[in-house]
């Protein structure tokens, strides 16, 4: 399947934060290049959980100044929205496949936007969600 490259919340997290270095030169390079060979894709759903950790969970914690600079510097990258048809096909997701809410709104998005391959670290590598198969870069 050819299309966009979907990016989940953990590669941008690791990809800003420099605690981790070894994951974030992968999550750098996974970016890079799914950005020039694919395009990149996220959703509202993954942005919003980046800035969140930014906020709250990461240290040391960034300035907003700070956190809302990263969200600019990711302008480029297409963002699909959450509607009514995106939460069923979560639902269906977590029927069909047994995923966690939130992580079905992942697959539904990425599907939606035409996705070929889902980076996350969090879903089951290899597996493929309604044909979108993911890939975890860290191992």
């Amino acid at each position: 399947m050819n299309g966009p490259d979907f990016a989940d919340s953990n590669i941008f997290i690791y990809a800003y934060d420099p605690t981790e270095p070894a994951k974030q030169r992968i999550a750098k390079e996974v970016l890079l290049r799914s950005a020039i060979e694919n395009g990149i894709v996220a959703s509202t759903q993954v942005f919003s959980e980046f800035a969140a950790v930014l906020l709250h969970k990461m240290r040391p914690t960034p300035s907003d100044r700070e956190v809302g600079a990263a969200l600019q510097s990711l302008s480029e990258i297409e963002l699909i929205g959450t509607d009514r048809g995106m939460i069923f096909r979560a639902i269906e997701a977590h029927e069909r496949y047994g995923l966690h809410f939130w992580d079905g709104m992942i697959v539904a998005a990425a599907e939606r936007a035409g996705c070929r391959r889902i980076w996350s670290e969090d879903l089951n590598a290899g597996q493929s969600y309604f044909g979108v198969v993911v890939e975890n870069p860290f191992v």
